[in-house]
């Protein structure tokens, strides 16, 4: 593939990394973590000692006032492995204001990242557009702040293969795992391969709008091509050429958070909410 390749470099290595960690920190503020109990790091109860018990365990000080031994039992981390999937297409990279669909993804995918790992949940990246990008999940943080870095860099001519990237994850993912699909979703696969992909796994699809895509006043009828698929339609002027309200319609009946992140408005307390809502970052089982 052939093509103009752009970097993100209005943001070098070191401010990249602190905005994306102020971001994690923003989506992660206010969000408890569900008390599960097993061997963890945060102190929840003490109980008392059964056979087999681990004798470093015990609480001296409950079993000094009882006279009867107990066990000190701690807050067990979520370990969900989290996939994100970032469109990295030609359709994401254009912008008619400050940062592109492109720019704010990647960005809230490195806050998601970060925020999962604070919560010891291991992150895995996919790239779903023309790019070969496969990581699998990990807890490394210097794993994520790589991929993060080499995704700053795109192309204006990367076609976009979110539907087909879905159906290639879905039979790997051996356990139930969070899927978390950044993309504008004009792929008219995308949002079958995404139900399917619901009906054993929990999905985020996040789908970015740049205003321009809101509709062009007063341009009336007019035939288009998009650039990355070569698809040909017709439109009109204040029409929507990716339809986010299809999405608001098809996701949520399949069990699909579905939230819409507009480039030129704040996005981060919508996205809190839907996290804290679905007990971030992720849910064990159903």
């Amino acid at each position: 593939m052939q093509g103009f390749v752009e970097d993100l470099a209005h943001l070098d290595a070191r401010q990249f990394t602190v905005a994306v960690r102020k971001l994690a920190d923003g989506l992660a503020y206010g969000i408890d973590r569900s008390p599960f109990l097993g061997s963890g790091v945060e102190y929840v109860q003490s109980r008392p000692y059964q056979d087999g018990d681990n004798v470093r365990s015990i609480d001296w000080r409950v079993t000094a006032r009882t006279g009867k031994y107990h066990i000190k039992e701690y807050e067990a981390p979520k370990c969900l492995p989290s996939w994100l999937l970032i469109d990295t297409s030609a359709s994401m990279t254009i912008s008619s204001t400050k940062r592109s669909k492109y720019e704010t993804a990647l960005f809230v995918a490195g806050g998601l990242a970060l925020a999962c790992l604070d919560r010891v949940s291991p992150v895995g990246v996919v790239a779903v557009g023309e790019r070969g990008l496969r990581i699998q999940p990990s807890l490394s943080r210097a794993k994520v702040m790589q991929w993060l870095l080499q995704l700053r860099s795109f192309r204006y001519d990367e076609g976009t293969r979110l539907g087909a990237r879905v159906a290639e994850l879905a039979p790997s993912l051996a356990s139930r795992s969070l899927v978390v699909v950044l993309s504008d979703l004009h792929d008219e696969d995308a949002l079958t391969a995404l139900k399917r992909l619901a009906a054993r796994h929990d999905v985020i699809a996040l789908q970015f709008v740049d205003p321009a895509e809101s509709g062009l006043s007063g341009a009336g009828f007019f035939r288009a091509r998009e650039a990355e698929t070569g698809r040909e339609f017709v439109t009109r002027g204040k029409s929507q050429w990716s339809d986010p309200e299809r999405a608001a319609r098809e996701l949520p009946r399949a069990g699909i958070d579905h939230l819409v992140i507009h480039t030129d408005r704040p996005y981060v307390h919508a996205l809190r909410n839907l996290l804290r809502g679905r007990g971030f970052i992720g849910k064990g089982t159903r």
